[in-house]
């Protein structure tokens, strides 16, 4: 029985935009390309124009042998989990087009795998030439390369003629070996790569801001984005509170900033990662130690009290989201959506954090579960003060909570004491309910910087030391031996 790969992608100028997809199919015993597919589909959403490139390829295949066995390989962790059935299927636009993909051969000729995008770089520049051609107002069309690549595949399905003995067996083995020697190249740097993360301290986030993932909740860790986000600083000044603390007398950068999104979402999907049949190992973790549980932490985005650094904690008003925060949480939710990482949505019980995590849910088909123990800290009779508010009317309270984490706020609040060990049950909870996942946890500044501060092992003033911005992502992975690895991503430039 034949073998065939097919690699497929799509993009989406805008996320939803000027869309095409791509696809390829490669004969798995000699490398060689024996068809592309692509086309320009108008305005959709990146997800829509994989399935659409899944869609093309599968059709290739199955035109050139409907009898073939064939490894789908794409770099959307979404379409190849849903797919494969790992996840479901609950947004309206992806479901007709699995359906129509599941349909084109038998379940049992097809299997899926994720790769990273720099190793789908065929199907990639196909798509780019149909969004291309379509911005032209032309249709794709074949090179004369690609013409004679689809001509050469019809004739390979022909009988071939007689050659000297073993020549077709010998050459058949070598190309075959000279395969597996390339991809167990590509596999070996991958590996070289993940070992190499814990030593790189530069956080810089991706065209998108937001750091796709291989496997179980390695990915999130794993990637190099492409602007510094990782900032935990010391601040000038009155120290952060730590609390809403963006939202009260906190550093420069907890008020929430914003900056353009780039065109192309899909460049948040670029992961060196190991494909999804390798077992996950987590990120510098032995493989007998099983995927980790990675908390990938979302601050809710902007609402009115935040750019006046007021405490806003569990106590106080609980504000809903500003026109800002809206739209911060908008566009990280498509940003999110591009990568297909996220595994399942837990959410503070708070306005702020539950509207935010609604629009990520929206976005990936999943359901928020809401979780009382990632509140913010209550604030007592601080909640809705300024810094400078707090200090001129308690300023023996205020100077009693600063030095120590035991102290509570004026009027019988929390104490950070009281808030790091709610968390650490919080956490246990969480890491038993979803090992070796990826979870979304949709919360506040106190939750997350004390999340991080106990994976660090930081003592408690460190929480005063540490920016967050509105709508910005942290990651934690949480490893079987007990140990955690943290990655600040904390950018908000790509939310505006």
């Amino acid at each position: 029985m034949r073998e065939f790969i097919v690699e497929a992608d799509g993009g989406s100028r805008g996320n939803p935009g000027p869309a095409g997809y791509g696809s390829v199919v490669i004969d798995a015993a000699t490398g060689e390309t024996l068809a592309e597919r692509a086309e320009y589909i108008g305005v959709a959403t990146n997800n829509v124009a994989e399935y659409r490139g899944l869609v093309a390829g599968l059709e290739a295949a199955r035109d050139l042998d409907a009898s073939a066995r064939v490894r789908v390989r794409m770099d959307s962790k979404l379409v190849v989990e849903q797919m494969s059935g790992r996840w479901k299927i609950k947004h309206p636009d992806m479901k007709p087009l699995a359906a129509r993909a599941a349909r084109i051969l038998p379940a049992s000729q097809v299997t899926y795998e994720w790769m990273p995008r720099e190793r789908n770089k065929h199907a990639d520049r196909l798509a780019n030439e149909a969004m291309d051609a379509g911005k032209r107002g032309e249709a794709w069309s074949p090179s004369a390369s690609t013409a004679e690549l689809n001509a050469r595949a019809t004739r390979s399905t022909a009988p071939e003629p007689p050659g000297p003995p073993g020549d077709a067996t010998a050459g058949a083995a070598k190309a075959r070996a000279a395969l597996k020697e390339t991809r167990g190249e590509a596999l070996s740097k991958g590996r070289e790569e993940l070992r190499a993360q814990p030593t790189t301290d530069g956080s810089r986030a991706t065209a998108t801001g937001v750091p796709h993932v291989p496997r179980e909740g390695r990915g999130e860790l794993r990637d190099q984005p492409a602007a510094d986000g990782s900032r935990a600083t010391a601040t000038g000044g009155s120290p952060s509170p730590g609390g809403e603390a963006g939202e009260g007398a906190a550093g420069p950068g907890d008020a929430g900033r914003a900056g353009k999104a780039g065109d192309d979402q899909r460049a948040a999907r670029n992961v060196a990662a190991t494909p999804t049949t390798t077992p996950a190992a987590g990120w510098s973790a032995p493989p007998d130690m099983g995927a980790p549980a990675t908390f990938v932490l979302l601050r809710h985005g902007e609402t009115p009290l935040t750019p006046q650094k007021r405490f806003s904690g569990s106590g106080g008003s609980d504000p809903s989201l500003s026109d800002v925060g809206r739209e911060q949480a908008e566009r990280v939710a498509a940003a999110l959506a591009a990568r297909g990482t996220i595994q399942a949505i837990v959410a503070s019980p708070l306005a702020r954090t539950r509207e935010t995590a609604g629009a990520v849910a929206a976005r990936l088909g999943l359901d928020v579960a809401v979780e009382d123990g990632l509140r913010e800290t209550d604030f007592g009779a601080w909640e809705g003060l300024t810094f400078g508010e707090v200090r001129e009317r308690h300023p023996e309270d205020l100077n009693a909570w600063l030095a120590s984490p035991e102290a509570e706020p004026t009027g019988g609040g929390e104490s950070f004491a009281a808030t790091a060990h709610r968390m650490a049950a919080t956490r246990d909870k969480l890491i038993a309910a979803h090992a070796g996942r990826t979870v979304l946890l949709v919360t506040h500044v106190t939750p997350i910087k004390t999340l991080v501060r106990l994976a660090l092992g930081a003592p408690p003033e460190s929480l005063f030391r540490m920016e967050l911005s509105a709508a910005s992502l942290s990651a934690v992975a949480y490893y079987g031996d007990g140990n955690a690895s943290v990655r600040l991503f904390n950018d908000t430039s790509h939310l505006r």
